[in-house]
């Protein structure tokens, strides 16, 4: 993939304003080498999936499991994996619940100092090592404004820290279009969703940048 200026980036957003997530998917699937796009089977991610099968059958879905998720969100995830007969690569921690429980006592509070260690093993690493791993040069994610003060800062095209081209091509939709494209979509929706890190509403994990 290409690596676009300042001035490139700008302008493509401007441009893919005004144009469909699968346009926008197609356009650099054609660039691509190596395209993922992740999930945590959070409310609407069946949208991005289906938006990136659709366009790409085989693309990589990388899944950071925390280990942590409702059941609701296991089945959602299973629904939607089988429903749309996704390449799923899952990226689990390398401790397992009970060692964790062991050594923090349980999930530790965000005011807790043992806090930023919990965050690393259940979600930063497994996200490193899954972009080490893969290697992608585009990374598709479903982030849209509104959602976190984070959010609000990014367009449809940025890049990651790490260089990867990140591509939110629902960046600019609200609820209803989702709600709407996914009844279009036959698709599955599923909002009883629990962030084991994320205490308080709009808390950013780090991973986003």
């Amino acid at each position: 993939m290409k690596k676009y200026s300042e001035s490139e980036l700008k302008a493509l957003n401007q441009q893919f304003k005004g144009i469909s997530p699968s346009e926008i998917i197609q356009w650099a699937v054609e660039r691509s080498d190596r395209p993922v796009v992740t999930t945590n089977f959070r409310p609407y991610e069946a949208a991005i999936l289906n938006a990136c099968v659709q366009i790409d059958p085989k693309m990589t879905v990388v899944w950071c499991d925390t280990g942590y998720n409702t059941p609701q969100t296991y089945l959602y995830a299973r629904s939607v994996i089988k429903g749309l007969s996704l390449n799923v690569k899952v990226y689990s921690p390398l401790q397992t619940a009970a060692y964790r429980d062991a050594i923090f006592g349980g999930i530790p509070k965000i005011d807790n100092p043992l806090h930023d260690e919990f965050t690393h093993q259940v979600k930063s690493e497994p996200f490193k090592r899954a972009m080490e791993e893969q290697l992608p040069d585009v990374w598709f994610t479903n982030l849209r404004k509104g959602q976190t003060a984070f959010s609000d800062s990014i367009e449809i095209l940025n890049y990651s820290k790490d260089g990867v081209l990140k591509i939110s091509p629902f960046c600019h939709w609200t609820d209803e279009q989702l709600d709407k494209y996914l009844l279009e979509h036959n698709s599955p929706n599923k909002f009883k969703y629990f962030d084991l890190t994320r205490v308080i509403d709009n808390r950013e994990w780090g991973l986003q940048a």
